[in-house]
Parts: structure tokens; sequence; C-alpha cells
């Protein structure tokens, strides 16, 4: 099968739709499908280059606003580029109405996230409307989480036009700890320093609980921020910015934790990615409800602890709970590990989305439609 993946950005550009982009065209490529992802360019001119077997074309990319690419060449692009299927991961206007005008193809939409910050939800709300329009038009629309397609304004009206499908990680690389590390007990942040991480929440958290340690492994725009955060807090050696660390690099670092967290504090932490990947290590996990899929990847008492968002008080008392069950950590982690290799694996994801393509085909072929 021909696939043409649609997004603003692909590798080397880091995130976690991005990642997840470039893990699903590598399995399929290794599938034997022939995989083209369509981005803009992180550099402004057109090209193309193959990685890993994935055709990547960069479309020329004149600026950006609002996190939005300006680029008058991605409908000209995507109309050229020959596929059996477009898959669009959205929020993406300019892929969405690129695909929507050229009419050429069946197309599925995957839902990562809502939108949430003010201008966006401002061009949201008179670019919505069409975006209605190009969900319900798609093949097959593809939330990460049922919880996200239960409350999505875009997505709560069509629940009967989506499939769940939630994110994979390739678990060979996370494998458990042989034994819990040495030393304080210690958490782990691994993540993009952005508003909805919620780092600072775990740093006033980290303040109610004297001896536990903080390692935070991202880079961002609010580093700087909560570095000053963490010395006005007096946290002192107990906080550890480490910036950026290689991909290779993560496994280690999730074996020397303890536990994981991810405070999230709104929607825009629409799954967790970094949660499979914790889990997978043999990591219980802390995190919020925000009404996204966070709480669904975490089992509130099985795998992990979930508590209310912007809370450092309920934070403090889940970090102190488990700092000091030894037994919990220890089942949490177990039962997160089985729950990735049963539900949250790269060829489970896969699966899931291939099934997806083939129904999409033969609705197409069945209706008539141009393919």
């Amino acid at each position: 099968m021909r696939i043409l993946h649609v997004y603003k950005d692909y590798f080397p550009v880091l995130g976690g739709i991005e990642n997840h982009i470039r893990a699903l065209a590598e399995a399929q490529v290794r599938r034997g499908h022939t995989v083209t992802v369509l981005a803009a360019s992180p550099d402004g001119r057109s090209h193309t280059t193959v990685r890993d077997g994935v055709r990547v074309v960069f479309a020329p990319r004149l600026a950006t606003a609002a996190s939005m690419p300006l680029s008058p060449g991605f409908l000209s692009a995507l109309r050229r580029l020959p596929a059996d299927i477009t898959h669009l991961h959205a929020p993406f206007p300019l892929g969405e109405v690129s695909q929507w005008l050229s009419r050429r193809r069946p197309y599925i939409v995957t839902y990562h996230a809502d939108v949430t910050r003010p201008l966006q939800l401002l061009i949201m709300r008179l670019y919505g409307p069409l975006f209605r329009r190009i969900l319900g038009e798609a093949a097959r629309v593809l939330p990460t989480s049922a919880a996200y397609a239960a409350t999505s304004p875009y997505l709560r009206d069509i629940v009967g036009r989506c499939t769940v499908v939630p994110l994979g990680i390739d678990p060979a690389g996370f494998t458990p700890a042989p034994a819990p590390p040495a030393g304080p007990f210690t958490l782990l942040f691994v993540g993009l320093m952005r508003h909805y991480k919620g780092v600072d929440v775990a740093l006033r958290a980290l303040a109610q609980v004297p001896g536990v340690r903080l390692r935070l492994a991202g880079e961002g725009p609010l580093r700087r921020e909560w570095e000053a955060l963490a010395g006005a807090l007096n946290l002192g050696d107990r906080v550890e910015f480490l910036g950026r660390v290689p991909e290779a690099d993560l496994p280690v670092l999730y074996r020397s934790a303890h536990a994981f967290v991810l405070p999230a504090t709104s929607r825009a932490e629409a799954f967790g990615t970094v949660l499979l990947e914790a889990m997978a290590s043999g990591l219980p996990c802390l995190t919020t409800e925000v009404g996204s899929g966070t709480s669904f990847v975490v089992q509130h008492e099985q795998t992990g602890l979930v508590v209310p968002a912007r809370d450092p008080s309920a934070l403090a008392a889940a970090i102190g709970r488990l700092a000091q069950d030894p037994e919990g950590l220890r089942r949490m982690g177990t039962a997160g590990h089985a729950r990735v290799l049963r539900e949250f694996t790269l060829p489970v994801m896969v699966n899931r989305v291939e099934a997806v393509y083939a129904a999409a085909r033969s609705s197409t072929r069945a209706g008539g439609a141009a393919g």
C-alpha cells in the first residue's frame, strides 16, 4: 500500500507527534508498504530525503505563525504525491485543508490533541466549522483514547465515526532494572519543558517531601523559569536539570529512577508516550487527571497513581506514599510493564492502523469514490 502521512513537522524536529509519526512510518516500511511523509521544511527550503526507508518531502516554509507553517506550496506538493490513502495528523489546518481541497484519495485522521493556547483557540473559532466538516468526511477518525473522544469539542459529536487507536512504542530498549536503584528516592520527568507539562507543580510538591530527588530530562521555553523556581524553593541539589538527553541514553535514565512523574496541567497533554516508556522500564507513574489519555494509560492504584491537576499537595502526598511503599512500587511497576506489552507496543498499534486503512479503502471502493 502507498501511504502518505501529513503533518507540519518531521524528524529531525522532535516532539510527541513527530516521534509517533516517525515510529509508525518506519514500522510500515518494514511491513512492505511504500511510505511518504509530507511536512513543512524546518529550514525554509523545499527538498526530499529518504530516511530509514521513508521518503520525506519537505514543502517550502516562508514563516511560522501560531505554530502553523506558512507554506503556499503545500497543497500542490500534496496533490503531486501518489498514495492510496492519506493519513492526516491533527491538529494541522494547512494539511487538513490541503487534503480536503485535493479530494484525490480516502483519508483518515489521527486526532492527537485539542488546541489550548489563546491565539490558537481564536483561530479555531474561525476554522472550526470547516474542521468539523473535514473530520466528518474522513473515512475514520482515530483518537488515542476513548476519554479524549468523549470530551473533545470536535470529537464528541462524531464518536460513532471514531476508532480508538492508542499510541505504541518499541519496548525492546525499555526494560526494568534488576533491582531498585540505590540512594534516595528519585523521581524522573522526561519531556519538553512547555506550559502544560506541569514541572512547576512537581517542584512545589517536591518542596513538601523532604529527601526525595527529581531529575528532569528535556529542553523547552520554560526551563530557565523552572530552574529559577527550584532555586526559590530552596530545593538545592535535590533537583537536577539534565537538558536534552539522547534517545539512546533514555533506557538507562529510566532505570536510574524509582518512579516517573508527568504532572500535566491541561488537555494539551493528550496521551503521554513517555508514560509508556516509563512503564516499559518497570516504573510506577504519577500523573494527573486532565480529561485526556493520561489517566487511561496510567491506571490508578494499579500501574501508578492519578491525582488532581495543579495540586502540589495532592502530588506531594502521592510521592510520599510511593517513597514509603517499596512493595507497592514493585507491584505497580510490574503491572505497568505487563500493560505496555499487552496494549501499547508498536506492532499492536500498526495492526490497528492497518485494519482502519483496509476498512477505509474497502468502503471507498464500495462507494465508488475516486482513489
